[in-house]
C-alpha cells in the first residue's frame, strides 16, 4: 500500500519550500501519495491540495474571519485523518497555523516532523514546550539549531537552509556596469506578509526620496510577493498620482519600478538593499548585494514587549549568522521614530563605495559557510526515515 504524507503551511514561501521537498520525496518513491492544505506550488509539484491555505495567509484586519476560516480546516482535516490516516504529517513554517496541526496529528498518532520550524533561540522560548510535546523530529535549517532543539529535549537534524537550492547562479560581477561607475541602483525590499510592507514601505519611500536628494539620477527596484504587491503598488500609485509605466510584469513609476515574484532578478541588479529584517536578508546577501536591514516597529510595543521577548544579541539573520559576533550589515532593529538614520547611513555608504566592496566581501565569506544546497533532499530522508522507523514499531 503507498505511503502518505500530509503536509501544511500558511504562506507562500512555505509554499515553495514544500513544492521543493515534495520533488525530492516523489523521487526517493514515486509511489508516494503527497497532500495537504497550501498553495498552487504544492499543487504544481504534484501533490493533492485539499484547501487553500495560502491566499487566506496575512488577512490583516479580517483576523477573526482567518480564525474562523482555519478553526473549520482543522475540523476537516481530523474527519479526513479518521479515514485517510496519513503515515506523516509535516508542518512547514508558519507556527502560528500549524502547531494546531502538529498538535492534531499527535492526537491522532501521527508521527509530526516540522521543517523551518519556530525561531525558539529568538523570542517566546515558551513554544519550545508545545513543540516537544507534539513534534517527533525538527529538521532545522540553520547550523547553531540543531543544538538548541536538542538542550531543550527535542530531536533534531541540521539539513540546510533550502534557500541554497534555489539560488541562481552567479557569474563574476562587473564593476564597470554598477555604482559608481553608473547612478546608484537601490533595492526596497519590503518583506514578504501585507502588514509589514503596510508599516514599513512608506518609510522605506521616505528614505528613497531623501537618497534622491543626493543622488537625482539613483533608481529604486521593489522586489515583491503576492501578500506585498497590491499594498506597494498602491503606495507608489497614491503618491505619484499617475499610471504607472507597464513593461511586461514591471512597473514603473518615476525613479522606482516593480516586479512580482522578481527576487532573483532585480536585486542582483542593484547595488544596496534597504531590508524589511527577515529570510529576504539572507537572500540577498546570497546574491551578493550589500545590504542595510530595518524593521518598523511601534516604540511602545517594543519597550513593553518586544525587548523583553527577543533575545538575541543582535537582530538580522546575516549578523546573527556571523560566528566572530561581529556586524556585518547596519541594522535598525526596531526602527521608529525619525528616517533620517536610516537614510544618513544609506548616503555614508553611497558616498564611500569602499564601504559597499568591503561588505560585499564579507557577506560573500559568511555565504561560502552556509551555500552547502541540498536541504529539500535531506529533509525528503529525513522523513522517509521518520516513516520507516514507525513502519517497523507498528
Amino acid at each position: 500500500m503507498a505511503r502518505r504524507i500530509f503536509i501544511t503551511v500558511a504562506e507562500a514561501s512555505g509554499d515553495r519550500h514544500a513544492a521543493n521537498l515534495i520533488r525530492q520525496l516523489c523521487a526517493l518513491d514515486p509511489e508516494l501519495i503527497v497532500e495537504g492544505l497550501g498553495g498552487s506550488e504544492m499543487a504544481a509539484a504534484g501533490a493533492v491540495v485539499h484547501h487553500d491555505t495560502v491566499t487566506k495567509a496575512d488577512m490583516g484586519w479580517r483576523r477573526l474571519a482567518q480564525y474562523w476560516h482555519f478553526r473549520r480546516l482543522r475540523s476537516w482535516t481530523r474527519q479526513y485523518f479518521r479515514q485517510h490516516p496519513p503515515d506523516l504529517q509535516i508542518c512547514i513554517d508558519s507556527w502560528t497555523m500549524n502547531w494546531h496541526w502538529a498538535r492534531l496529528a499527535h492526537e491522532m498518532h501521527v508521527p509530526v516532523m516540522y521543517y523551518i520550524a519556530p525561531q525558539i533561540w529568538a523570542s517566546r522560548h515558551g513554544r519550545i514546550r508545545r513543540l516537544a510535546r507534539y513534534v517527533d523530529r525538527v529538521a532545522c535549517i540553520l547550523p547553531f539549531e540543531e543544538q538548541v532543539y536538542r538542550d531543550s529535549g527535542v530531536e533534531a537534524t541540521f539539513v540546510g537552509h533550502p534557500l541554497f537550492d534555489m539560488l541562481p547562479p552567479q557569474g563574476a560581477r562587473d564593476a564597470s556596469a554598477h555604482f559608481p561607475n553608473k547612478p546608484p541602483i537601490i533595492g526596497l525590499v519590503p518583506g514578504s506578509r501585507a502588514s509589514v510592507a503596510r508599516e514599513n514601505f512608506p518609510h522605506l519611500l521616505d528614505v528613497a526620496q531623501r537618497i534622491l536628494q543626493a543622488f537625482p539620477n539613483a533608481r529604486f527596484l521593489i522586489p515583491t510577493m503576492p501578500a506585498t504587491h497590491e499594498v506597494v503598488h498602491n503606495i507608489l500609485l497614491e503618491g505619484s498620482g499617475a499610471a504607472p509605466v507597464t513593461d511586461g510584469e514591471m512597473e514603473t513609476f518615476g525613479p522606482f519600478t516593480i516586479g512580482l515574484n522578481r527576487f532573483d532578478e532585480l536585486v542582483p541588479q542593484c547595488d544596496l538593499c534597504i531590508s524589511v529584517s527577515g529570510t529576504a536578508t539572507l537572500h540577498a546577501a546570497g546574491l551578493g548585494v550589500p545590504l542595510i536591514v530595518v524593521y518598523r516597529l511601534n516604540p511602545l510595543i517594543w519597550h513593553l514587549a518586544g525587548r523583553w521577548i527577543v533575545k538575541t544579541r543582535t537582530y538580522s539573520l546575516v549578523n546573527l549568522l556571523n560566528d566572530n559576533r561581529q556586524q556585518i550589515v547596519p541594522e535598525f532593529v526596531p526602527w521608529y521614530g525619525s528616517n533620517a538614520a536610516v537614510a544618513a547611513k544609506s548616503l555614508d555608504l553611497l558616498r564611500n563605495p569602499q564601504l559597499l566592496m568591503d561588505q560585499r566581501d564579507r557577506l560573500g565569506n559568511l555565504i561560502r559557510t552556509l551555500n552547502k544546497p541540498g536541504a529539500s533532499r535531506r529533509a525528503a530522508a529525513l522523513a522517509m526515515e521518520i516513516m520507516l522507523a514507525r513502519g517497523k514499531t507498528t
